[in-house]
């Protein structure tokens, strides 16, 4: 099945354009690791009101306006509908340890470190250094409700645990062909939705039939085990399947929807 965009991710004349830079940024709480990040601050923002924030791992995927999921563009229509609040948009790479660049970012040494992994270290960077670096020249709401993280593959399951793990300071979760598999123990997910302590966040799953199948757990069930366990317990959710594979096509194609429900 072929996905279609509407003009919610085509770039309109009469819509003000955000201005989105271009940074570097260099660890200490995972140590030895630098990585490329982008801002992007609405044309709707001023500095004496706090901004919404949205922080997308893989960020390199997420950003480009030719590429599968065209944020800036959809930010600026949403944003000047008003279907969005004034949203910060933090884009950010895993990172890398290596003395030479990878040859793309997903080969970044320390992506399924960062990513995969079920603790709370991956938020604890983003709250204790990411956030603060970016509030030096942007105000960011300090509400949770005001904070959505998002990410795609590892980086979808990476945004589910940021939530889970630190909901006092991110509300809001957009998983796009999530790998809630085993690769690090993220297929537990389920079990723990139904047994612990309910969070409270606001999930919207995406994932496709034709997903991955590997020795790590097949994506597609185990997006559909996420559900039934939000569905279980009462979350606030909402899973779109569709045909598509291994790709952000399915996820792009439906981003504008997705953030009006998200940010609802």
């Amino acid at each position: 099945m072929e996905y279609a965009y509407t003009k919610d991710s085509e770039p309109q004349a009469d819509v003000p354009r955000g201005e989105v830079t271009h940074h570097e940024w260099q660890s200490e709480i995972f140590a030895g690791t630098v990585r490329d990040y982008w801002l992007y601050v609405p044309a709707q923002y001023r500095a004496d009101t706090p901004a919404a924030l949205m922080v997308f791992q893989d960020g390199h995927a997420y950003l480009a306006e030719d590429g599968q999921f065209r944020v800036p563009v959809v930010f600026d229509n949403l944003i000047h509908q008003g279907d969005m609040p004034v949203t910060i948009g933090l884009f950010i790479n895993p990172g890398h340890a290596g003395e030479a660049p990878p040859a793309t970012p997903w080969q970044s040494t320390n992506r399924s470190l960062e990513y995969d992994s079920m603790s709370e270290t991956y938020a604890r960077f983003l709250i204790e250094e990411m956030i603060p670096e970016i509030e030096k020249t942007c105000r960011i709401s300090p509400d949770p409700k005001q904070r959505a993280i998002c990410g795609l593959s590892s980086g979808g399951i990476c945004s589910f645990t940021v939530a889970w793990q630190r909901p006092d300071a991110f509300h809001r979760v957009l998983s796009h062909i999530g790998s809630f598999t085993d690769i690090r123990g993220g297929h537990e997910y389920p079990t723990y939705i139904r047994k612990w302590a309910k969070r409270d966040i606001k999930v919207f799953l995406q994932d496709g039939e034709n997903d991955l199948d590997t020795p790590a757990g097949n994506w597609w069930l185990a997006n559909q085990q996420m559900a039934a366990a939000l569905k279980f317990r009462g979350y606030d959710y909402t899973f779109v399947g569709g045909t598509g594979a291994h790709d952000g096509k399915h996820g792009g194609a439906i981003l504008p929807e997705s953030l009006r429900w998200l940010w609802a």
